[in-house]
């Protein structure tokens, strides 16, 4: 492992990186993308979630890096899987809690019988890797046959919030311009921002200050400083923006059962703007691509 290089830290709790510190994360963003790149030809109906992520543990296997979620918290796989009304922390091989075009059940939190992909099927794919100690990352949707065309406008316009807020990264900025970008963005087009997760400081250490809020107030927050590492990570619903966690304590889902999306980067302050350490190395970072 790399000399670490502590780096000074603002009154928020928030690590200033040094210029050196750039190179370790571009090499676990472009990781953790190459994964999610090679993982999409794998997406198709009939395709189950279980499979998916022991190839995505294959491929950190072979990469002689490290799975950041495996027995993170006692999670015990190397990637989140959130499909449909999922919102996020989705649980591969768990099967899939059913939403409001499947058959009505009383129990909410019923799943479907195993966690095989359906045709039209939209799924976020969440991965984080660490290499030379350095955490990469990042997640993207993806479409199990041909998507519906309410899900795809919501998977566009989860994409667009997030490379709005991502425009609003520079020095002397503030957290609250991210948030507000994306919130004003989404719900100008009739969807609703997630509250209850945000995005977070990384580095050399998984979860750090700042939490990345995509909602707020522009002006307001702590100020942006070339150095910050951090993601942004926008998860947005076609209905309301209320959540719940199923009984596993990890699978959060919409209330009211409607479709969710994000997108996530990881991102450096440049002393001119940002560096994005998880582009696609193949340019697949939408579902698009194909």
């Amino acid at each position: 492992m790399d000399e670490i290089h502590p780096g000074r830290v603002t009154k928020d709790g928030i690590r200033i990186h040094e210029a050196r510190d750039f190179a370790g994360m571009r090499k676990a963003g472009q990781l953790a993308a190459h994964i999610l790149d090679e993982i999409a030809q794998h997406v198709y109906p009939g395709q189950t979630t279980g499979a998916l992520d022991k190839l995505i543990t294959q491929m950190v296997q072979q990469a002689g890096a490290q799975s950041a979620t495996i027995g993170y918290r006692g999670y015990q796989h190397a990637s989140c899987i959130s499909v449909n009304h999922v919102v996020c922390h989705g649980i591969p091989g768990a099967g899939i809690p059913m939403g409001k075009d499947e058959t009505i059940s009383r129990n909410l939190e019923k799943r479907r019988a195993d966690d095989r992909l359906l045709d039209g099927d939209i799924l976020n794919i969440d991965v984080t890797v660490i290499v030379d100690g350095w955490f990469g990352d990042t997640s993207r949707m993806y479409v199990a046959g041909k998507p519906k065309p309410f899900a795809e406008r919501l998977i566009q316009v989860t994409y667009d919030a997030l490379m709005m807020g991502i425009e609003a990264v520079r020095p002397g900025n503030t957290f609250g311009d991210i948030g507000h970008a994306i919130q004003s963005y989404v719900e100008s087009q009739r969807m609703s921002v997630v509250r209850d997760f945000c995005g977070h400081g990384l580095g050399r250490v998984f979860h750090a200050p700042p939490n990345v809020l995509h909602y707020g107030r522009a002006g307001h927050g702590p100020r942006l400083e070339e150095g910050m590492f951090f993601t942004i990570e926008p998860m947005v619903n076609l209905g309301r923006a209320e959540t719940r966690v199923l009984a596993d304590d990890w699978t959060a889902v919409t209330r009211d059962k409607s479709l969710s999306a994000q997108f996530e980067h990881s991102i450096g302050v440049t002393a001119s703007g940002y560096e994005l350490f998880t582009l696609s190395p193949a340019g697949r970072f939408h579902p698009s691509w194909g």
